[in-house]
């Protein structure tokens, strides 16, 4: 096998709960911002869950004309959003690029939910005559968000979508990385988005049992590994990174802020929508990913945790962790999920920029919420709970798992050429 080409990020681009750019996202994360808030999108009166992470002052007439909005369903447009904001940030000018070399995978777990919601609202609610909008196949499917980033810039490479649930955009990214490596493209733009604050959405994960009750008290609601911890609070957003070869980086003399060192997949292999008891997948994927980067556990100093605050996916994630790294008093761990919600199938890619954040700026953003933590969680594990911490961050891991048993794992080292 030919030598493997290093791997960097050189953009990054955020629409968040608790900010709309990627630097606002940042100061958010480490100021410790909830984004939980009783729920606009539509009458949640009649729900269990009534709050949940939305998006605060977007107004898509702000990017996109009146014909395009009716175009694209939200997923989209986020989509478009948070790329857009990646690749100003990498300073690409696809003019002087080979555009056969650069492409897009992008990943959403649900797609177009909004769109799927309305359209067969309106079939049941008429007199039966199929009068659908003839953009609706096209609105709704997963992969229509990667084809329309390529479609606006011109990007002919490889192009596709991911789809793994709640782990799809760190998949996305482990895809994008390996690709790049292989010698396969040499910019990739990457990530995922979600847009599941409907009806539809907030009705289905309430019939699993999965969300947080908490309407009186929404923002303090999302408290991974919290004694009280009743459930997620759902989030809406994208994230995109731009992943490149670094030769071709460096030819191109943008900054470089991260490089992407290894990555592993996993199965559970247990249930349809519950962890593994002893978190099997996660252990399998984060071992993976030490190994794929030729690793110790005792080498990586963050790692972003999956923790939804969920009772049985917090425990089983951090008995996998303790399985791998043992023993681990260097090692901080945070739950951004307790400020920005979970973002399902965007989430990896929010957290990758975490990530990136941490290793560049030596600062680990805290867990919110979090008074008092389970008793059967060891207590030698660093939760970062509260505040952040500063501290030198060479390697930051991020985990995302997912509904059918998906687990993923990256790894992200501080850039050093």
């Amino acid at each position: 096998m030919p030598d493997l080409k290093r791997v960097v990020v050189t953009g990054v681009g955020a629409l968040t709960p608790i900010g709309n750019d990627a630097a606002g996202f940042g100061r958010a994360l480490v100021a410790g911002v909830s984004g939980a808030a009783p729920i606009t999108r539509f009458d949640a009166a009649k729900f269990k869950t009534r709050f949940a992470c939305e998006l605060k002052g977007f107004d898509p007439l702000g990017h996109f004309e009146r014909s395009e909005i009716r175009k694209y369903d939200p997923f989209t447009q986020y989509a478009l959003v948070a790329a857009d904001e990646a690749i100003r940030h990498a300073e690409l000018n696809f003019d002087h690029l080979n555009r056969n070399r650069i492409g897009v995978i992008w990943g959403s777990g649900a797609g177009g939910l909004l769109t799927l919601q309305e359209q067969i609202s309106e079939f049941a609610q008429g007199d039966g005559t199929p009068r659908f909008n003839p953009f609706f196949g096209a609105k709704m499917i997963v992969d229509i968000a990667a084809g329309v980033i390529s479609i606006k810039y011109g990007l002919r490479g490889l192009n596709y979508a991911t789809v793994s649930a709640c782990a799809t955009s760190t998949t996305a990214l482990l895809d994008a990385f390996n690709y790049i490596r292989w010698g396969k493209a040499e910019v990739l733009i990457s990530g995922g988005s979600e847009a599941p604050i409907n009806e539809t959405g907030i009705g289905s994960y309430n019939a699993l049992r999965a969300l947080s009750t908490r309407n009186e008290t929404p923002a303090t609601a999302s408290r991974p590994f919290d004694v009280s911890r009743d459930g997620f609070v759902v989030g809406e957003g994208a994230g995109a990174l731009v992943l490149e070869e670094y030769e071709h980086a460096r030819r191109r003399g943008t900054p470089i802020l991260a490089e992407v060192v290894g990555g592993g997949m996993a199965a559970d292999a247990y249930h349809l929508t519950g962890t593994h008891p002893e978190g099997e997948g996660a252990y399998l994927s984060m071992q993976a990913a030490l190994d794929d980067a030729s690793l110790h556990a005792a080498q990586i100093d963050y790692l972003n945790a999956h923790a939804t605050s969920t009772g049985l996916g917090d425990a089983s994630e951090l008995r996998a962790i303790e399985r791998v790294f043992g023993p681990a008093p260097h090692l901080h761990i945070s739950a951004t999920k307790s400020m920005t919600g979970h973002l399902l199938g965007a989430a990896g890619a929010v957290e990758a920029i975490a990530c990136v954040l941490a290793v560049q700026q030596d600062v680990i953003p805290p867990t919110i919420n979090t008074t008092q933590t389970d008793a059967g969680f060891a207590s030698q594990l660093h939760l970062t709970l509260g505040r952040p911490a500063y501290r030198p961050v060479e390697y930051a891991m991020s985990n995302s798992f997912g509904f059918g048993g998906h687990t993923a794992t990256l790894i992200l080292k501080k850039f050093v050429a």
